[in-house]
């Protein structure tokens, strides 16, 4: 099968390009962005109060999938001719319908994440300053956000190069503050890493429940694909997402666990409390003032990145549609700053009627938008897998030489990963409390898949 490439697409759509203003700096950032999220600073506090300590094999489980996953990228990245982003490798190794199917589903996870951003942004702000409604603020962090991914790609990459350089730095603060509490040296009263083991030993709940906690844990890593994406508007692309995939995905990782890890040391895990922020109450337990302020603050900047970048993604995946002739044409236009300005806007567009739709139809419409892309990001992750193990056939059959990044443990590393994957499909399938982010999930991929047959029927 021949390489269907962005080259390609060029041929066919007049030749709209990207800019290439962002540096090393900003995608390392981006990526690093879209991990660390409200799902480690607040979401981590379920996983915590299930599985007790052992939450830390919990999240390093989860991170061991998507490491993978990133490795096959960039086994991909350098392999594939041309400037590759995510949702194109499925379309180079798995053909025209996975192509379509990856590129809108990836939209439309993120246009659903964005609108989900907004509003736990527009709660945070909404608690700081009650008078103002709730929805008026999501309206402006929209709007404002909008803004910056209109003036061109750099102004996104210097704001998320910020707001991710601010989430790096707290985690770092917070790590150096715990050790030092945790290793007996601020405490008062010795280490405290007798809480590993003090309330029913390590693993309190048996390890069913450790890889059960795995299966949901996954959903919070997600997201550091979106350097593929950044990575097309960089100057060397393809080294540029083979550099960054794996190394910024390490020591996210480290971020994760290592906090984990010293949270669980400091707090008993049994005064961690679901949906409240462990890192919050780590800092409480230690005494120090305005703790839960901080991490508040915090969460908004994580919040906020979450937002800027997924108007970004969104924007570009739309257009790398339209230049596959998968959406309107007019959608691959770009203004003088080389930015897809309508496929931005349509972007805000969709999350603005989803504000709208958790102001009047939260149980309704809203919920549906947010089940119906529970489990998105894993059927993405497994048509690039599949698209991996295809394209490294073809190339060790071909053209050895292009393989210069290689797939750990070809081809069982993707099998594993493969294998994983499917198992937290069916332990959702079967989860009476789950299932429907599943079944509703794969019901929209039906639809994208149906309509890539009238779409394109109506092209021809």
């Amino acid at each position: 099968m021949a390489d269907i490439t962005p080259n390609v697409a060029t041929e066919t759509t007049g030749g709209a390009e990207l800019s290439r203003s962002l540096k090393s700096r900003h995608v390392s950032m981006i990526a690093i962005g879209g991990i660390i999220g409200a799902g480690l600073f607040v979401g981590s506090s379920t996983t915590i109060s299930q599985t007790g300590p052992a939450a830390v094999f919990s999240f390093a489980i989860a991170g061991f999938i998507i490491l993978l996953v990133m490795r096959m990228i960039s086994e991909m990245a350098i392999a594939v001719d041309g400037v590759q982003t995510f949702p194109d490798f499925a379309r180079a190794g798995l053909g025209h319908l996975a192509g379509f199917l990856s590129g809108w589903l990836y939209w439309y996870f993120w246009v659903v994440v964005v609108a989900i951003e907004a509003i736990a942004g527009a709660q945070i702000l909404h608690g700081w300053f009650p008078a103002v409604p709730e929805l008026g603020i999501g309206i402006a962090l929209m709007a404002i956000l909008t803004a910056v991914n209109l003036m061109s790609a750099r102004a996104y990459g210097e704001f998320e190069f910020w707001f991710s350089s601010i989430k790096v730095a707290a985690i770092i603060v917070f790590i150096l503050v715990c050790a030092a509490w945790a290793f007996g040296l601020t405490s008062g009263s010795g280490s405290t890493f007798g809480n590993l083991t003090a309330h029913d030993g390590f693993v309190p709940n048996g390890w069913g429940v450790v890889l059960a906690a795995a299966t949901s844990t996954i959903f919070s890593l997600v997201g550091a694909e979106i350097a593929t994406i950044a990575a097309a508007e960089s100057e060397e692309p393809s080294k540029v997402i083979s550099r960054m995939t794996v190394s910024v995905t390490m020591r996210i990782l480290i971020f994760y666990v290592l906090s984990i890890f010293l949270i669980v040391s400091i707090v008993p895990w049994t005064e961690i409390v679901p949906k409240v922020s462990p890192f919050a109450t780590a800092l409480a337990y230690m005494g120090l003032p305005a703790g839960q302020l901080i991490m508040e603050a915090v969460v908004l900047v994580a919040v906020l990145s979450c937002l800027n970048s997924g108007l970004y993604v969104t924007s570009r995946a739309l257009f790398g549609l339209a230049k596959h002739k998968d959406a309107p044409l007019w959608l691959v236009q770009v203004n003088n700053r080389k930015v897809p300005a309508r496929a931005i806007l349509i972007a805000s567009l969709f999350s603005y009627f989803a504000l709208a739709a958790d102001a009047v139809s939260r149980d309704v419409v809203f919920s549906f938008l947010i089940n119906s892309c529970g489990v998105t990001m894993l059927l993405l992750y497994l048509m690039t897998s599949a698209a991996q193990l295809k394209l490294r056939r073809k190339y060790e059959a071909e053209d050895p030489s292009r393989l210069q990044i290689k797939m750990w443990f070809h081809p069982f590393g993707t099998y594993i990963a493969m294998a994983a994957m499917l198992v937290i499909l069916v332990a959702k399938g079967l989860d009476p409390a789950a299932s429907q982010e599943l079944w509703l999930s794969l019901l929209v991929a039906g639809g994208f898949a149906a309509a890539f047959f009238v779409f394109r029927r109506r092209v021809a």
